[in-house]
């Protein structure tokens, strides 16, 4: 299924839903980040996903890094929750969804890289690499505030 992101688009399209999701920066010992190349926007991203029935917000964070990834993580903190009504994902199917996503900062485990059916590719990237990837401005801006060192309560907004 595609999707078209807006964000601060006077004319996206109206949300129709809104979906509870995680994302999660991990960052392994050497300092890169793990990021997937997205199948449905064609855009690098976070790993993370939609929120299950019977799970609690972080069972999903690992749930989604492991499908997505193949890499097992522990989480260590929640970095920020992002619900800016202003950032909506229009679906091929006609759901318009409100961005509603808690984002966490973890470190590997276990596991070994590998692609999904909703990542094309998936790589470890130093902080001064990710310019070069084309990234939604609010995942940057999740990808930021995981990195931030000395933040000491998690953004809201």
């Amino acid at each position: 299924m595609g999707r078209i992101d807006y964000f601060e688009d006077p004319h996206a399209p109206k949300a129709n839903s809104v979906v509870p999701s995680a994302s999660v920066v991990v960052v392994d010992d050497a300092g890169r980040v793990l990021v997937i190349h997205k199948t449905d926007n064609n855009l690098w991203a976070l790993p993370g996903g939609g929120h299950d029935i019977g799970e609690s917000i972080t069972d999903t964070a690992i749930r989604e890094v492991r499908e997505e990834t193949g890499i097992v993580i522990e989480i260590e903190r929640i970095t920020g929750v992002y619900t800016n009504p202003r950032h909506v994902m229009a679906y091929d199917d006609g759901e318009v969804r409100q961005q509603f996503t808690i984002c966490f900062r973890a470190h590997p485990t276990g596991g070994a890289l590998r692609g999904s059916q909703e990542s094309k590719d998936v790589r470890w990237v130093l902080p001064a690499d990710l310019p070069s990837l084309d990234i939604h401005p609010s995942m940057r801006l999740r990808i930021d505030h995981g990195l931030e060192e000395g933040r000491t309560s998690p953004y809201v907004g």
